[in-house]
């Protein structure tokens, strides 16, 4: 990436012109830019394989419902930390140190995740569900911190190059620790994962006289009184949790379900005390009340989005796995490349629909934001009925084309493109100013609450890939959807003026 950084002029006005640039940007974006990539790199890298890994006979060797509930469960857990991540920068360290020890506690749960054993390997998903919260909380505010102020001209392009490093990261490691994983050593896989992350702290380490001052700057630090009630409560939950998991092991009651229960209902009950202590907040005036009611339906329309888009990585993965002819032209390909579909197609239809919006903008015809959402719905709904297809071709004894699959991750692709970047903007639009730098950590909170259904799903032990539980599924999203839409008008009404 260094051949990019270039002498080019920026707009007039705009800090830093005389300073080189990275295609445009502030040289800092170049070192964002890595590190998110190298980190998305060993996350989707890690991601890819690890559904694979709990039901292999070389694995862990789990049942599909146990392996989906933990893939699942471990996905909330990470967007549910992005709040208390944060959180950690704001009083604590401030974003810049707080995504470098991120950095170094993900490469650490990567490289434990590459010792065998299962104890160790639920320690290192822990680890890198930890620096994942912490990192995916801070590292989108340094690149805000590039800009001087919300009016420079390249803050919106910035993060669309940004936005690129993640797609670029996430395209190329089910590719690479994929097939390491698979048909080298599944361990071998883990570690590749590692040495990602480590590449991208390195490039973070380098570079970070590059990016802004503002990202050393603790927001509101705690002081020396909070400080000391913070570790006094954190330390007795920790013996709270210590004691009771001890006793639970001690009389020989421990299962796993022991573990998983109590997070994924925690990823149930979290969002909604999140929403209601914001919705009962009497500073609120009665416009930001109304735009908080409004955006309760988007919320539950995103979780219910993300339940099924994200068994795109289990429930799909186990059926190719089982299930699935790998194969193109005769030539078999590993489970975990068809983790690379969505972020190549993201990176080839974004621009599209860029552009798409803003020549329908121009002519008055763009669909509002309650339109699009309901329509990201129906799209999901749609991908698990055309599911039923391959499940019906594999009921037969024979094995599906890896083209269902492909269509599968191409609707929800498209899905996906009409809710998630709309619901980042919307998010910052209806956010009460009170809680203008909380609402992002909201908005995550949707994928915990969606996946978090999955995994208590799974841990009843409801099986996944059946037809009747697909259909289900595929059934509830395309009503929502349905019910969104024909409510447009109430949410319109409530949003105020964002539209």
């Amino acid at each position: 990436m260094a051949s990019s950084l270039t002498k080019e002029p920026v707009p007039p006005g705009t800090p830093g012109g005389s300073e080189k640039t990275f295609f445009g940007h502030p040289r800092g974006l170049a070192t964002l830019f890595m590190t998110e990539m190298w980190e998305r790199f060993s996350y989707y890298g890690m991601r890819a394989l690890l559904p694979l890994y709990l039901v292999a006979p070389g694995g862990l060797n789990m049942n599909a419902a146990t392996a989906t509930a933990i893939y699942s469960v471990y996905l909330s857990l990470v967007y549910l930390l992005t709040l208390p991540g944060g959180w950690f920068a704001d009083r604590v360290l401030g974003p810049r140190k707080t995504v470098a020890y991120a950095g170094l506690i993900i490469m650490l749960g990567h490289l434990t995740l590459a010792l065998p054993g299962s104890g160790t390997f639920f320690a290192g998903l822990g680890l890198v569900a930890i620096g994942s919260g912490l990192l995916k909380a801070n590292i989108s505010t340094m690149v805000g911190h590039l800009y001087k102020g919300t009016n420079d001209p390249r803050r919106d392009g910035g993060f669309t190059v940004f936005y690129i490093g993640i797609n670029v990261g996430a395209f190329a490691a089910p590719l690479i620790i994929g097939t390491v994983g698979e048909k080298v050593n599944w361990h071998l896989g883990f570690a590749l994962a590692a040495l990602g992350m480590a590449l991208g702290l390195a490039q973070f380490l380098l570079g970070r006289r590059h990016l802004s001052t503002e990202s050393d700057v603790v927001p509101t630090p705690l002081s020396p009184a909070e400080r000391n009630a913070t570790l006094r409560q954190s330390a007795l939950w920790a013996v709270v949790a210590a004691v009771f998991y001890g006793i639970v092991v001690g009389t020989g009651h421990y299962t796993l379900n022991w573990l998983l229960v109590p997070i994924t209902v925690l990823g149930l009950i979290i969002p909604v005390l999140v929403i209601a202590r914001i919705k009962r907040d009497k500073e609120l005036d009665a416009t930001e009340q109304s735009k908080m009611s409004a955006y309760i339906w988007f919320f539950v329309a995103a979780a219910v989005f993300w339940m099924i888009y994200d068994q795109g990585g289990s429930t799909l993965s186990i059926f190719a796995e089982s299930s699935a002819d790998n194969s193109v032209f005769g030539w078999e390909f590993p489970v975990s490349w068809y983790q690379s579909v969505n972020p190549v197609l993201i990176m080839a239809l974004a621009p599209v629909f860029a552009w798409a919006w803003l020549a329908l903008n121009r002519r008055g015809k763009e669909p509002s934001t309650i339109v699009k959402f309901s329509s990201s719905l129906v799209l999901v709904g749609a991908s698990f009925f055309l599911f039923l297809a391959p499940l019906s071709i594999a009921e037969g004894g024979h094995k599906a084309a890896a083209l269902w699959l492909v269509a599968i991750y191409f609707t929800q692709t498209v899905g996906e493109l009409m809710l998630s970047p709309v619901g980042l903007s919307v998010t910052t639009k209806m956010a009460p100013a009170k809680y203008a730098s909380q609402m992002m950590g909201v908005w995550f909170l949707a994928v915990t609450a969606g996946d978090a259904t999955t995994g208590l799903l799974s841990i009843a032990g409801v099986d996944l890939n059946t037809k009747g539980v697909v259909a289900l599924e595929a059934t509830l999203a395309v009503v929502a959807g349905f019910a969104v839409w024909m409510y447009r008008g109430k949410v319109k009404k409530m949003m105020g003026d964002v539209h």
